[in-house]
């Protein structure tokens, strides 16, 4: 029997590219640990983690319950997405365990992403795409006609963390002008991105094009309200390549389906997979992605072996990299060993 178990839910999530915890076990060679599968259910995960030194969290919720059968040896909850809303983060806080996550692995992809949903719904792509398709081929310049230049409009940020930071230097080549709200960023790191602060409402005011990358937190739940949408210019386009929790998805639809803005372009939905009688799945003002903003040919790679990296630092007795309840740290018997970084909180 291995020295460490490393409990994880049977089965895999995310991944095409077939199963096995080979790339996760790289960083951990040499540790005499283990990545068990136990029962991906409540009672069944409950039964079977008495005994484990650390949790591979992935393809199910975890609850409060379920971390509270933990035992006392048990290091960490290590997850291989950037979202950890899947886990009882305070829960895992009360118990002192910490959680990790990994908030820099694939944040290029999303960036890349949502510049191509706001070029999609900008141009009306998906449209001009349909009119050729259906032989309307000189429909297309005319309604492209009554869409402005995209060079010297407003891109604004609700929250401006590493995601939104590269997709302000992908919108800067474009001729954006860039504004950013967050409350939990000091002005002058935004100011350094060539972005100005500014409150919510000057961004919902002023911008031609809204990226929403709230986390989705407690705080943040239904972040934006019917009031919102009502702020925003009646040309613009929203864009979430977050969550979908951030949004109240019904205030969104009436937007739409009123004309307080143009359109919207979506990776994420309040309901993953949607219902098919959702509005937004049959609006032409509105592109869609099923939550793969993320995805590339590295993302099962990179994933895999971060959440061996932090596995391994934790059951080595050491800090993890990033930590999203940082506070437990210092009272953990795991040591410190790198600088911490000040800008990093929650879900970062």
């Amino acid at each position: 029997m291995a020295r460490y178990k490393i409990a994880t839910p049977a089965g895999e999530s995310f991944t095409v590219a077939g199963g096995g915890y080979a790339l996760e076990m790289e960083a951990l060679d040499g540790m005499d640990a283990a990545i068990v599968e136990v029962p991906a259910d409540e009672d069944g995960f409950i039964a079977a983690v008495g005994d484990c030194d650390a949790v591979y969290a992935k393809g199910m919720n975890f609850t409060a319950r379920m971390i509270a059968a933990l035992p006392d040896r048990c290091r960490g909850i290590v997850l291989g997405t950037v979202g950890v809303d899947y886990v009882d983060v305070a829960a895992a806080t009360a118990r002192g365990i910490p959680v990790t996550n990994c908030p820099d692995t694939f944040i290029d992809e999303v960036a890349d992403h949502a510049m191509a949903l706001l070029l999609a719904g900008h141009r009306r792509i998906i449209e001009q795409d349909r009119m050729v398709r259906d032989g309307r081929w000189r429909d297309g310049r005319p309604q492209l006609l009554q869409v402005p230049r995209l060079m010297g409009s407003t891109l604004g940020f609700v929250a401006f963390g590493r995601v939104a930071r590269l997709t302000a230097a992908r919108a800067r080549a474009f001729g954006l002008n860039l504004m950013a709200y967050d409350p939990f960023i000091e002005e002058l790191v935004i100011h350094e991105h060539g972005v100005r602060p500014s409150t919510l409402e000057e961004v919902l005011r002023g911008s031609d094009f809204v990226s929403m990358h709230a986390p989705a937190t407690p705080e943040a739940r239904a972040m934006l309200t019917e009031k919102h949408f009502r702020t925003m210019k009646p040309t613009a386009w929203f864009i979430n390549t977050g969550r979908g929790s951030t949004v109240d998805e019904a205030a969104l639809i009436r937007a739409l389906e009123g004309g307080w803005i143009a359109g919207a372009a979506l990776d994420v939905l309040e309901q993953e997979p949607p219902r098919q009688d959702n509005p937004l799945l049959r609006m032409p003002n509105v592109v869609l992605s099923p939550h793969n903003a993320s995805a590339s040919a590295r993302f099962d790679l990179a994933r895999k072996r971060r959440v061996g990296q932090e596995l391994s630092l934790i059951l080595s007795g050491r800090w993890p990299m990033s930590c999203v309840n940082p506070t437990v740290l210092p009272g953990s018997d795991l040591r410190r060993w790198q600088p911490y970084s000040m800008e990093r909180g929650p879900n970062s």
